[in-house]
């Protein structure tokens, strides 16, 4: 420590400069001078004025104008200001107002003019955006809250006279849209539940605009589509609803409760209501194709009517997914001979686009039509049609009983407007004690028909054998049929062949004959010429040699050719000679020769 003070003593203008330099603008301001930061404006507070007229504010001011005492409409811009003594003007550091992305400024006024009677915002003054209160001021701008909101952004704001509140901007989701209700503007006419559409707001985002053209308060029939918006909360609120959708297979018919009266378009033709144009009162004559849109639900009713076939089912536990038909029952009828019996129905209908909005300008939606029309329809004709017939001849005439239907509910349909497509009998439960002797009667008919299909069966069982016996014998029939064909193909081949060959040997026959006959006549012609020749030869010879010479010589040839033995070998006989046998044998030859 008293090493310190050496140090202190010898260097005490150091201590001194940091001191004047962390608290420069306290001195600066002991001599009026005052420094605003670049991101700051400075709020004025004059405690009193030493001179001139208007030293005070007039009465119900709250901000001075003329420089009387109190809060200055001006404030300081950033830099250096002079003439602002500690001892007669007050000044606050005022950081600028931000507005970030996603919020808008709802701004208060603490001064102006009052709001006239029945306003609950101050109008539209230009200002720059609050950023002038003189302007403000100066141009009849009102106390209170504020028509006109800040966007995002920064701003050099009076906060002694503006009051800025943050809100989240509007913003609508996709497929839904934002049912507006106005706290500004003019009072509805007695009987409007919403207030027609005005243009040149821009969304309900100029709400001097909107008041201007004749908007007024409360529920309004416009409605904002998706997107992002900056609307004052303190103007108007918007509550989020999704978009009215038609499906497909559908029209959907608008029941509308805002517009001019509207004037039917129908004539006579609809008696029981009546159909306007689009965009005025009562129901519209043009229904919407399946689609979206966007709907005000307080303002319009959409009635979704399908225009593809309907089925209603008169049945228990049974219903379809549209659920027109879920408080449709079983049918219990009454037959003629005293007997009680349930039947199901089930009844297809349509309903033709041009013909659904009649249907719900007469009956106001699909469900009272179900109930005040089909219910009653169809659950009094059954009823009708079986106490005219016995229980017995209902079940046996099913059939015709349809049919009759269809044409009955088909006709008393058609002045509704809606079609019949189809009348179908389902189940039917007759009472117990009728079902046993039918069902008992039914067993033994089923029971002869099973006798007799099983007779069929054997019958077809032994003509299936007999069949299959046929068949397996097939081949051998075919073989021997064809070995038939064969042996006649055969025969007929061996005949024409005999046929050939005796045709052939009758040709080769008389050819053979006329050969021989031509070779026979040669011979003969030949034997008789070389005989004609023999002769003439013999006859000379005799001539030269005499006849007896000639005789004996042709014996001797004869005999030298014949080959018999002249001389036998053993020679017998009683006195016998030689030249005696001799003799006998050439007298024997001779013989045989002649």
């Amino acid at each position: 420590m008293h090493n310190l003070l050496p140090i202190l003593q010898h260097y005490w203008w150091v201590a001194a400069l940091v001191v004047l330099l962390a608290c420069y603008k306290l001195v600066l301001r002991l001599f009026g001078v005052i420094i605003i930061d670049e991101n700051s404006i400075g709020i004025v507070n004059k405690k009193f004025v030493l001179f001139g007229k208007n030293k005070t504010l007039p009465d119900g001011a709250i901000i001075a104008l003329n420089g009387e005492a109190g809060n200055q409409v001006d404030t300081l811009a950033p830099g250096l200001h002079f003439f602002l003594w500690p001892w007669q003007f007050e000044v606050t550091i005022q950081k600028h107002i931000t507005i970030q992305d996603g919020k808008i400024g709802v701004v208060s006024s603490k001064d102006g003019k009052p709001l006239s009677a029945g306003r609950v915002l101050g109008r539209l003054v230009e200002c720059d955006s609050y950023q002038n209160a003189r302007l403000f001021l100066t141009n009849g701008g009102e106390r209170g809250s504020q028509l006109t909101i800040i966007p995002p952004g920064t701003y050099r704001i009076n906060t002694a006279l503006f009051t800025i509140q943050t809100a989240d901007i509007t913003q609508v989701p996709e497929n839904k849209i934002g049912i507006v209700t106005t706290k500004e503007g003019t009072a509805l006419r007695t009987g409007d539940i919403a207030g027609k559409e005005i243009n040149g707001h821009n969304m309900f985002q100029d709400p001097q605009t909107f008041i201007n053209n004749g908007g007024t308060k409360g529920m309004q029939e416009q409605v904002i589509m998706s997107g992002r918006y900056f609307i004052n909360p303190l103007f108007a609120s918007i509550e989020m609803v999704n978009m009215t959708s038609v499906p497909i297979a559908h029209v959907g018919v608008v029941v509308s409760y805002v517009g001019e009266n509207g004037i039917d378009v129908t004539g006579d033709k609809l008696e029981h209501g009546n159909l306007v144009p689009k965009g005025q009162k009562g129901v519209w004559v043009e229904p919407l194709d399946p689609g979206k849109y966007p709907v005000n639900p307080y303002t319009h009713k959409v009635e979704c009517v399908p225009t593809a076939n309907v089925v209603l089912n008169w049945a228990d536990q049974k219903t379809e997914s549209h659920n027109l038909d879920k408080e449709l029952c079983t049918i219990t009828v009454r037959s003629s001979d005293g007997f009680k019996f349930n039947l199901d129905v089930s009844q297809i209908i349509h309903i033709p686009r041009t013909d659904a909005p009649m249907v719900i300008a007469r009956f106001g939606n699909m469900q009272s039509m179900v109930t005040q029309v089909l219910e009653p329809t169809i659950g009094n004709y059954f009823r009708n049609a079986a106490q005219s017939s016995s229980d017995i001849e209902f079940l046996k005439q099913r059939k015709e009983r349809q049919a009759e239907a269809f044409n009955q509910i088909t006709a008393g349909l058609q002045k509704y407007n809606v079609r019949s497509v189809d009348t179908l009998i389902g189940d039917i439960v007759p009472p117990e004690p009728l079902m046993k002797p039918l069902t008992d009667r039914k067993i033994a008919e089923e029971e002869n028909t099973t006798y007799k299909t099983q007779i069929t069966a054997q019958e077809t069982r032994q003509q299936l054998e007999q069949a299959t016996a046929k068949a397996n014998t097939q081949a051998r029939v075919v073989d021997a049929e064809r070995n038939v064909t064969i042996a006649e193909y055969d025969a007929q081949s061996s005949i024409k062949k005999a046929e050939g060959d005796a045709k052939s040997k009758t040709v080769i026959a008389t050819a053979d004959a006329e050969v021989i006959r031509v070779v026979s006549t040669a011979e003969a012609e030949k034997i008789a010429s070389i005989g004609a020749a023999e002769a003439d030869v013999i006859k000379q010879k005799i001539a030269s040699i005499g006849p007896e010479n000639y005789k004996s010589i042709e014996v001797t040839r004869a005999l030298s050719t014949s080959g018999q033995k002249l001389v036998p070998e053993i020679i017998s006989g009683a006195g016998g000679s030689s030249d005696t046998l001799v003799s006998m044998i050439l007298a024997d030859k001779l013989k045989s020769k002649v």
